[in-house]
């Protein structure tokens, strides 16, 4: 065995330890995400913390609870966008919602909400096409932190040319500047997009199904699971639809070798957006 390689198999096992360790002693799972981003994402922790191997950095989480938030951080992916994929809710605008318009109450899951930016796009786009009154929206995510910055709605000023170029391509129908204030280099969201909004700690890997939901929208999240993991994922997005719900999925998202791929039909195939079928 060479060298280079029995140091790749020791990291390995160092991995694995680290990633039982946080299941056992914080209940957070990695342990079926796909290894090669958790590989990545620890690799980056590791060296950033200051820590020789992952041995070190698993004895400090475990002995030292305030370096679970730090390491949470790289764990989590927080890279979104509003609007991110305008396509994406463009489809939604013009395809999912003269169906949502049907039912006199609705019910919305934002399923790995990061740091907000897609509970407030689908917010605003609902209440662009009339449906926020009568519309409560779940707002999930396994980080603390992102759910504390999703509730606060605040950005850096220098997001806002973007955020507005992909709602105004999204079919938005007003201007974005119109639910946010500026200040001090940052911009914060009006609280009165937060009304209807349900923030919660929520784990697609360890958690249940909590409410019938008439559109879930989880977009680059499945892409970090390993099959298993997704097929969970999917089983619980299949569970907690209504009949006749719809999903969306990220641009490199598919349901396509999901053991639950004949409950739903592909609705807007282009934008992964996919309705659960009838009884």
């Amino acid at each position: 065995m060479t060298e280079t390689h029995s140091a790749e198999k020791v990291e390995d096992i160092e991995i694995r330890l680290l990633l039982e360790a946080l299941y056992i002693t914080y209940h957070y799972d990695f342990r079926n995400y796909s290894m090669a981003s958790i590989k990545r994402r620890l690799r980056q922790a590791r060296e950033q913390l200051g820590f020789a191997n992952f041995s070190a950095l698993q004895e400090r989480v475990m002995h030292e609870p305030e370096m679970l938030p730090r390491l949470l951080r790289y764990l989590t992916v927080q890279v979104s966008e509003m609007f991110r994929d305008p396509s994406y809710f463009c489809a939604l605008r013009e395809k999912v919602v003269p169906h949502l318009k049907t039912y006199p109450s609705l019910k919305v899951w934002i399923a790995g909400c990061s740091g907000g930016e897609e509970l407030y796009s689908l917010v605003i786009l609902f209440r662009e096409e009339g449906l926020e009154e009568r519309t409560i929206f779940y707002a999930t995510d396994i980080n603390q932190e992102a759910l504390h910055a999703a509730e606060r709605g605040i950005f850096a000023l220098d997001r806002v040319r973007l955020f507005t170029e992909n709602h105004r391509k999204s079919g938005g129908r007003s201007s974005l500047s119109d639910y946010y204030q500026a200040a001090y280099g940052r911009v914060s969201f009006d609280k009165s997009l937060r009304r209807n909004v349900v923030f919660s700690d929520h784990s697609l890997v360890t958690d249940a199904v909590f409410a019938e939901m008439h559109l879930i929208s989880c977009r680059n999240v499945l892409i970090y699971f390993n099959r298993d993991l997704q097929d969970r994922a999917v089983g619980l997005f299949k569970d907690s639809l209504a009949r006749k719900g719809f999903l969306g999925l990220g641009a490199k998202e598919s349901l396509r070798f999901s053991q639950y791929a004949g409950s739903f039909d592909e609705f807007v195939r282009e934008e992964k957006i996919y309705q659960k079928r009838g009884a």
